[in-house]
């Protein structure tokens, strides 16, 4: 910290109590100067001659018969007056960035002849990085003086100034307690240990500022931004710092009435000052940060307009954490699962912009293939988490579900985990609402885990089983046939998945649609009384056998279908018996070819 010394002459004010300030000599005393609550006892021939102002408050003192002057309003108090005395009777006084502002104030007030600290400002501290960082500061407590005379504007521009020289011009010290950035740890790496003592990152300044108030430290980053040489990120960065450095963890003390107006003004502040950039210079965590706290500290709509477009542009990159934003009255839900609605109505808005992009035309937005699959899992991932909450409505969970594209759902075993979930805490659902949000997911896109699952699953309607039965004893043909012939498969292999299904599946799925058709059910679990079907069979007769679940007798029966192809004909009648009536049954005559007159055996399956 640079100082400046002034005058020679030792310390002769003594103190008096609390109130009283007099200065020691064998003169007597001949004016008092009231300053706030302190009375200074001097003499006037030193003061007279430094000080304008002084002669003519004097004079006035004189012509109403008064030997005492009342300074109201005198800028920066006691402590600035004591300063501009002790100068003016010649005694040492040691003038910083900590008590120039307040002195450079003072004399402006008292219209002093010399110009001594205005001297200090112009050489010393607008030179300082850290000096004219703590001038800032102090000048705070001295509006509308310091502004007038235009110290807080030059410390601004004397700021903006240093943060765009070349950090490898940086010989002044600054404070950096923050990991380095990956480019400077990539460039760091292959230097030498004394080229790292000495290199200095490129975000090197952003700490230090973040001790500014906040309308103060929107003035300088404006400046720093209006002049053009920052980069987004580095601005990216240090607003970060700067909401880290002030904004509070917990919710409760985000939406306090102590500090919630100043909360409501940051995210304002920061929000206005984030670069133009379509959201590269912050990450896609900070922007949902500070989106959370616009909403619980209410801020205008047009900022929170403002961040959701830029959140959009990276979504691919949030966490399902990061999107869990807590809903503000009179919302009922834990969630505020309107807000990310949004941004992916936002995110889907730029995708299928950038497809309608014509070739060879330059996008400003163009998503990767790799992206929209980052979004499909992340929303599958987010619906997994707000399924828990009891207030959830079912509309809501299916709008933000169909608001992905089918294309970043190749896989819906996470939507299948998230309706599970749903159904779970949702248990007075009726038959229709669960036919509705289980007709989100498509059963041909469950993975083999996901489908075990979801046959054993009670929550699920009757006919979604079935569905997933069917469909998997179709993969389990489709394996079976591609490894008994290799011709096939090399044939398949350089088919698309669609011609592959209907070239090697199409008979077997005719034939299994017709049987599944036979076993739908009732989806309440039909009645406890099931019918019995009776067929009559040349060289067979006919027998029961009960099997534990639904599950499994609907499977037997499909495994049928599909081993014996051409060769068993299922005459079952359709049943509607509970999966928990243990005398639901349905007679299966399983005819083989005769050969040598042998007769054809026969077997009997239950299947409902």
């Amino acid at each position: 910290m640079k100082f400046m010394k002034l005058g020679s002459k030792p310390e002769a004010f003594q103190v008096d109590g609390k109130c009283i300030r007099h200065v020691t000599s064998d003169l007597a005393t001949d004016i008092i100067i009231k300053v706030g609550d302190l009375k200074f006892y001097l003499h006037k021939f030193p003061l007279l001659s430094k000080s304008n102002h002084m002669q003519k408050l004097v004079q006035k003192a004189s012509e109403d018969n008064c030997d005492e002057i009342n300074m109201v309003d005198f800028p920066g108090g006691p402590n600035a007056f004591e300063i501009c005395a002790k100068f003016c009777y010649g005694m040492a006084v040691t003038l910083n960035a900590y008590n120039v502002v307040a002195a450079r104030c003072a004399a402006e007030y008292l219209e002093m002849t010399e110009d001594v600290d205005r001297v200090f400002l112009n050489s010393s501290i607008f030179h300082s990085w850290k000096d004219s960082i703590i001038v800032l500061r102090t000048a705070k407590s001295l509006l509308p003086w310091s502004e007038n005379l235009k110290i807080v504007g030059r410390c601004i521009d004397s700021i903006a100034s240093k943060t765009s020289v070349d950090p490898a011009n940086i010989t002044w010290s600054y404070t950096y307690n923050r990991k380095l950035s990956v480019q400077d740890k990539i460039v760091g790496d292959s230097m030498k240990l004394q080229e790292k003592i000495e290199s200095v990152p490129k975000d090197w300044w952003v700490e230090d500022i973040c001790e500014l108030e906040i309308d103060l430290y929107k003035r300088v980053m404006t400046a720093v931004k209006s002049k053009g040489r920052m980069d987004g990120a580095v601005i990216g960065e240090a607003l970060k710092t700067y909401a880290v450095r002030w904004l509070p963890d917990s919710v409760d003390a985000l939406v306090s009435g102590v500090h919630s107006w100043r909360n409501k003004l940051l995210v304002e502040t920061i929000a206005c000052l984030l670069p133009s950039d379509n959201g590269v210079g912050c990450s896609c965590s900070f922007l949902l940060k500070l989106l959370k706290v616009a909403v619980l500290a209410g801020i205008d709509d047009s900022s929170k307009e403002d961040l959701v477009k830029r959140i959009s542009l990276k979504l691919h990159e949030a966490s399902v954490k990061d999107l869990l934003i807590p809903a503000r009255s009179p919302q009922t839900t834990l969630y505020d699962v309107g807000m990310v609605q949004s941004v992916v109505n936002q995110y889907m808005t730029h995708e299928q912009r950038s497809q309608d992009v014509e070739p060879g035309k330059s996008a400003g937005f163009v998503l990767g293939h790799g992206s929209l699959l980052s979004v499909g899992k992340l929303i599958d991932g987010y619906l997994g988490e707000i399924a828990h909450d009891p207030n959830l409505s079912l509309t809501s969970f299916i709008d933000l579900s169909c608001s992905v594209s089918e294309l970043a759902r190749p896989v819906h075993d996470g939507l299948y985990k998230a309706i599970d979930i749903y159904l779970k805490e949702h248990p007075s659902l009726t038959k229709a609402e669960r036919k509705k949000i289980c007709g989100l997911m498509d059963v041909k896109k469950l993975t083999m885990e996901a489908s075990m699952h979801a046959a054993q699953n009670d929550r699920l309607p009757l006919r979604v089983v079935v569905q997933v039965l069917f469909f998997e004893q179709v993969k389990a043909a489709s394996r079976a046939q591609s490894r008994n012939s290799d011709a096939r498969t090399t044939c398949v292999s350089k088919m698309s998945p669609d011609e592959e299904w209907d070239k090697t599946m199409g008979e077997d799925c005719r034939s299994l649609k017709k049987k599944m058709s036979e076993v739908e059910t009732n989806e309440d679990g039909g009645q406890k009384n099931s019918k019995m079907g009776k067929k009559k069979s040349r060289n067979s007769k006919s027998g029961v056998q009960l099997l534990p679940s639904r599950s499994r007798r609907i499977f037997d029966k499909l495994w049928v279908v599909g081993v014996g192809k051409g060769h068993v004909e299922n005459r079952s009648s359709e049943t509607s018996g509970s999966s928990q009536s243990p005398s639901s049954a349905v007679v299966v005559r399983d005819n083989t070819t005769k050969s040598s007159g042998v007769p054809s055996r026969h077997r009997r399956h239950s299947v409902s």
